[in-house]
């Protein structure tokens, strides 16, 4: 397997105060020794990987979390030993940051080190919508974060914006993407609110106004609608960029390229030649992780090749642009259109990424009969 390329996700699972509705894994903890521990157990976790999968480029990283920002300038501890790392040459270098905790410090270190791209959640304005879901951050804080991240990032802001929450309307939509405009991003993340199961609001999810599915639905049309005209391009399910800004380490997810994964929780995926893959994930254990971060204490699994090649339309068609059909036919001796021929036809002129839980249900079953 050498010569292998494989992007790098390294999860933080530390914030400085937990949201109701996250269900990413972290803790809220604010310790700088023990920040260093982790940080030292995920250089030691990368380094191990590179070898055992024989990795010898990394073209994309993203950390996130969790919140990468409560780092501060221990960041540098994690980058200095990236940049050290012959392996190590991305295009695209991302870091997510939360406004309450980022400061000039942390955007300058990680400027300074590589990180050439920087995603910002910023969620909403609303200070009621905020409130409902417990997402710490005053308006005034926002606008001031969002314009320190403009100036490292002028060039490659992201911003995370959520449809659907609380109190949310179509005038505060439209007032949040007013406001964002006045940063210049590249490109904006746009989610429509979900309550998962086991979150704090998933306990109290009567008592708040919460919209139907339909006004759901009517917010987040309306927040598109909005980008669109501002030269923004869908160019995935939740994803909107500028001309030439998409993000590519989320392109070589959609497009099931090979990622390692580190920290708790994250997972990696190393594909074969044999048109089936290995995926690991680590367990949400932060004190067994820095103890031995190693991916055989992960949980494995194998992909046979119907299972990569579902996994391949789901994430794949997420892409406005639907999976790379060169990629695929390499991998899997087949195109797409030789595996669900009828699913195809049926929705020739059906926007597939628009509702693509009906279209990829119905892709699976033929899949299944074949």
């Amino acid at each position: 397997m050498s010569g292998h390329k494989a992007s790098l996700y390294i999860h933080f699972p530390f914030c400085a105060s937990l949201c109701d509705y996250c269900d990413f894994f972290s803790v809220a903890e604010n310790n700088s020794e023990r920040f260093e521990s982790f940080l030292n157990a995920v250089i030691s976790d990368i380094e191990y990987q590179l070898d055992f999968f024989k990795i010898d480029e990394i073209p994309c990283a993203y950390i996130g979390g969790g919140t990468p920002s409560v780092l501060g300038k221990k960041i540098g501890i994690l980058l200095d030993a990236l940049k050290k790392n012959p392996s190590f040459k991305p295009v695209e270098f991302t870091v997510e940051a939360n406004p309450e905790s980022a400061s000039e410090e942390f955007f300058s270190i990680c400027r300074e080190n590589g990180v050439n791209r920087l995603s910002l959640g910023v969620q909403t304005f609303n200070e009621k919508s905020r409130a409902a879901v417990k997402r710490t951050g005053d308006v005034s804080l926002l606008e001031k974060k969002l314009s320190l991240a403009s100036r490292f990032f002028s060039d490659s802001l992201n911003v995370d914006l959520i449809t659907g929450l609380p109190y949310q309307s179509e005038e505060v939509i439209t007032d949040d993407l007013k406001r964002i405009a006045n940063f210049n991003p590249s490109h904006i993340s746009l989610y429509s609110f979900t309550v998962e199961k086991g979150t704090e609001l998933y306990k109290r999810r009567k008592k708040i106004n919460l919209p139907d599915d339909d006004k759901k639905d009517s917010l987040w049309l309306t927040a598109r609608d909005i980008l669109e005209d501002k030269g923004f391009k869908q160019y995935e399910v939740s994803n909107f960029a500028k001309e030439g800004k998409e993000c590519l380490h989320n392109i070589r997810y959609w497009r099931m390229e090979g990622w390692l994964g580190a920290g708790p929780a994250a997972s990696g995926t190393i594909i074969n030649d044999t048109g089936s893959a290995q995926r690991y994930t680590y367990f949400t254990d932060i004190n067994a992780y820095i103890k031995k971060p190693l991916i055989h204490t992960a949980h494995y699994e194998e992909l046979d090749r119907e299972a990569l090649i579902k996994e391949s339309l789901l994430m794949g068609f997420r892409f406005a642009k639907g999976p790379d059909e060169e990629i695929f036919k390499k991998r899997f001796g087949c195109s797409i259109a030789d595996c669900i021929p009828e699913t195809l036809l049926r929705w020739k002129e059906k926007n597939k990424m628009l509702f693509l839980n009906g279209f990829l249900s119905e892709a699976f079953l033929e899949l299944e009969k074949s």
